[in-house]
């Protein structure tokens, strides 16, 4: 006899149509209509029962020659076997197709025991099993954004931005409703008032050592926790996790859906984040006070504030359109040149991928944004003007650093409205005709033609663009983590 190994090792050509557990299912119905037990067939083709139990079970696929055996036993043919347009019996379709639902990486990833499908469950009970395990991979699918996905939400949401000026009067009201509640009379929001904000939401802060390397902060809804690390980052404002960490409160967030959820709940965080740090009454009063003057600044905003020069210029965006009558634009970009946040509502043209989406794409090299990184004088902000396509726009931009490297965050204006911004008399001028790629993209031909064929860059790839999209609930996070910390630090009742 044949063993198992060698039966395992010759498989039909995968050009047959039709796969295994489909074949073995039709081996077994032909077998049952023959009334042949499986030890008659398995002594007609001189194998083990067992083996033939498998080949039923679509766990071998048989070699040509046993197939050839098979269906000689059966009283057919091999092409009736291999019929790829064979009517299946409804009850055999439903076995398959719940045998497939267990084979797959969802029903594996369940970590729960495969169930033996017989003929003694009822069509009710495998049909039940079957939609169960199709919700599941829905809703799998759902919250493992693919890159696409995650992308095509970024456009959506952002286009949601453009059509409201980037103003969001609900959490405007949130903000001001809270800075209200705790007694806030104007100027910076310090970090004695913020810790006033989360106990009167009924919140107490913990700073601990340990807390999950995936997390800025981890609240504990049960006990009314906020947990926060102990060594703060030199580049981020301390206050600002502990406000995001309430403002989901505040926002009435429910666990996201899906990648698109995420995003949102992400900006509507940052959003009452920034609103809280500059409230509106006040922000606009200086802005108003700045432009009937003819000098708004983003450091001058900044400065009022007591905030990071990239909260600034996002809250600029924010009320410039909706309070001061000003379209704007803003970029994050990085110091290679890609895109990492952008917004805009005054017509100036981002580079963008099929799908429309900006972030991760590469902005023109004569754009401030890129300009800026090549002024020695990282101290003063770093004004231009740049004719491009859809108009001439001015831009300030500073020069940022955080632990991924130096990134630029700039702010700009069409020509008209550049009359109310300090650095209007800048005489810093480009001109940029990106998307043609003989703007900035392609090298000037003598110096192609010098080196096209002469150099071998090592190309220095991100760590994003072969990683894998973080799922789960909240992307990127270690659940596990998590709750490990959480029962770590839940107080003990006695």
């Amino acid at each position: 006899m044949i063993s198992a190994d060698e039966l395992a090792s010759e498989t039909l050509d995968e050009e047959s149509g039709i796969d295994a557990l489909t074949l073995g299912r039709r081996i077994r119905a032909r077998r049952m209509a023959s009334h042949l037990t499986l030890e008659q067939l398995a002594t007609a083709v001189d194998r083990a029962p067992s083996q033939v139990s498998m080949i039923e079970n679509g766990k071998r696929e048989p070699r040509l020659s046993m197939l050839r055996a098979i269906a000689l036993a059966l009283g057919t043919t091999v092409d009736d076997l291999l019929r790829t347009d064979a009517a299946t019996d409804p009850r055999d379709a439903l076995e398959i197709a719940v045998e497939r639902a267990q084979r797959g990486p969802v029903f594996e990833a369940l970590g729960i025991s495969r169930i033996r499908v017989s003929k003694g469950q009822s069509d009710e009970t495998l049909q039940a099993i079957l939609s169960l395990h199709n919700e599941i991979s829905r809703l799998h699918r759902e919250r493992a954004a693919t890159p696409e996905e995650a992308r095509r939400a970024n456009v959506e949401l952002r286009a949601t931005m453009r059509a409201r000026d980037n103003y969001f009067a609900e959490l405007e009201a949130l903000a001001t409703e809270l800075l209200t509640a705790v007694g806030h009379n104007g100027g910076p929001v310090s970090q004695q008032v913020v810790a006033d904000m989360a106990n009167h939401l009924g919140y107490s802060l913990h700073y601990v050592g340990d807390l999950p390397h995936s997390t800025r902060s981890v609240t504990d809804k049960r006990n009314g926790r906020i947990y926060l690390p102990t060594e703060q980052s030199a580049s981020r404002d301390s206050r600002s996790p502990i406000l995001q960490a309430f403002a989901t409160h505040l926002c009435g967030h429910d666990e996201p859906r899906n990648y698109a959820d995420f995003l949102r709940q992400r900006v509507e965080t940052n959003y009452l984040t920034a609103a809280i740090l500059l409230p509106e009454s006040d922000a606009v009063k200086v802005l108003t006070e700045a432009k009937n003057l003819r000098r708004i600044s983003m450091e001058d905003l900044r400065d009022a504030f007591a905030v990071s020069y990239e909260t600034a210029a996002h809250r600029f965006t924010n009320l410039a359109t909706a309070r001061l009558g000003i379209p704007v634009h803003f970029m994050k970009v990085h110091e290679s040149g890609t895109i990492i946040k952008a917004y805009e509502n005054d017509s100036v043209r981002f580079p963008s991928d099929a799908l429309g989406a900006v972030e991760g794409t590469t902005v023109c090299r004569n754009w401030t944004a890129r300009t800026v990184f090549d002024v020695e004088d990282r101290f003063s902000p770093w004004y231009q003007y740049t004719d491009t396509s859809t108009g001439t726009f001015w831009c300030t931009s500073r020069i940022e650093k955080a632990k991924e490297g130096e990134y630029s965050v700039s702010v700009g204006v069409p020509f008209e409205h550049v009359k109310w911004f300090r650095g209007r008399e800048t005489g810093n001028r480009a001109v940029s005709h990106c998307p043609d790629e003989s703007c900035c993209r392609r090298a000037p031909t003598g110096l192609a033609d010098r080196w096209a064929d002469q150099s071998w860059p090592a190309a220095r790839t991100p760590t994003s663009l072969l990683a894998a999209l973080p799922t789960g609930t909240f992307p990127g996070v270690d659940q596990t983590e998590v709750y490990e910390f959480l029962e770590r630090h839940a107080p003990r009742t006695i």
